[in-house]
């Protein structure tokens, strides 16, 4: 089974798959680590009713080709820019991100505030050492190329983790994930990435504190959601994260994993349209 088929950009050379359509204030939906904007696309379609939204596979994942330069937070920021200027996206956009992709929306905050009307982090990386134990092993090499090797069983497992009804670990779900393991550079990627954000201890302190003091200085209004049986980056973390944010908006969905954008997806919608509507940032529904 391929990807679902999506639209392409060419941005600084390399092939960026993508979907862009609706009409209205800019919205741009990131993904997690090893995974693709078919993670917001029940989103994307609700949210292009009335927003401009911009939707991507980060480089060096799933239709996306690799960055020439090593895969880092800054480096992915930089490239969801680009994005949104090839895309003719030049007003501040909201900016919506899971896990991994929460982080890359801090940093492109931080880094571009111009370009950030406001930040929605849906089980944001950022806040915590803590991280689930898979993860941390791929910080020990030999283990990592087996563990990121593409097999049934190792993406079903996966799939598995990040939901907590099993109804959603879908047959289609594994096989897109395995899809994705299968493309040449996504093993080297993923290192790339968990190097850098990490190692076998956990998430490393450093640009943690430099990213949630950065986006804290910053002021954008700031929704932050959480699943109550995330077993990928635990629910402690959103307490973590209304300390560094005091004026955040926070919500923890009720029997939900690591993507309450899927697995409550009607109430994620209403959820953020009601913070965009409150905050000033967009018409409500």
């Amino acid at each position: 089974m391929s990807l679902a088929p999506a639209d392409e950009l060419h941005v600084a050379g390399r092939r960026i798959r993508c979907r862009v359509s609706g009409d209205g204030p800019p919205v741009l939906l990131l993904h997690g680590i090893g995974r693709t904007m078919d993670d917001f696309a029940e989103q994307h379609d609700a949210l292009a009713r009335d927003h401009r939204v911009v939707s991507l596979d980060l480089p060096g994942h799933g239709g996306s080709t690799p960055l020439d330069a090593p895969h880092t937070l800054p480096a992915l920021a930089t490239a969801a820019v680009e994005v949104l200027d090839a895309a003719g996206v030049t007003r501040p956009a909201h900016l919506v991100g899971n896990s991994l992709g929460g982080a890359v929306a801090m940093r492109l905050a931080a880094d571009q505030p111009d370009r950030a009307r406001s930040l929605v982090l849906v089980n944001s990386a950022g806040f915590g050492r803590e991280v689930t134990f898979a993860l941390r092993l791929l910080a020990l090499r030999p283990l990592a190329r087996l563990l990121l090797r593409p097999h049934p069983g190792i993406a079903r497992r996966s799939e598995r983790a990040i939901f907590h009804d099993p109804a959603y670990v879908s047959e289609a779900r594994v096989a897109a994930a395995l899809a994705v393991a299968r493309e040449p550079h996504a093993a080297r990627v993923m290192l790339e990435l968990v190097g850098s954000l990490g190692t076998w201890r956990g998430v490393r302190p450093q640009w943690r504190r430099e990213l949630v003091a950065a986006v804290a200085a910053l002021g954008l209004p700031t929704l932050v959601v959480w699943g109550d049986r995330d077993r990928i980056l635990p629910v402690r973390h959103l307490t973590n994260a209304g300390r560094y944010f005091p004026q955040a908006q926070t919500h923890l969905f009720p029997d939900t994993g690591h993507m309450p954008q899927i697995e409550r997806a009607a109430e994620f919608e209403a959820l953020v349209r009601q913070f965009w509507s409150r905050s000033g940032g967009a018409r409500p529904a």
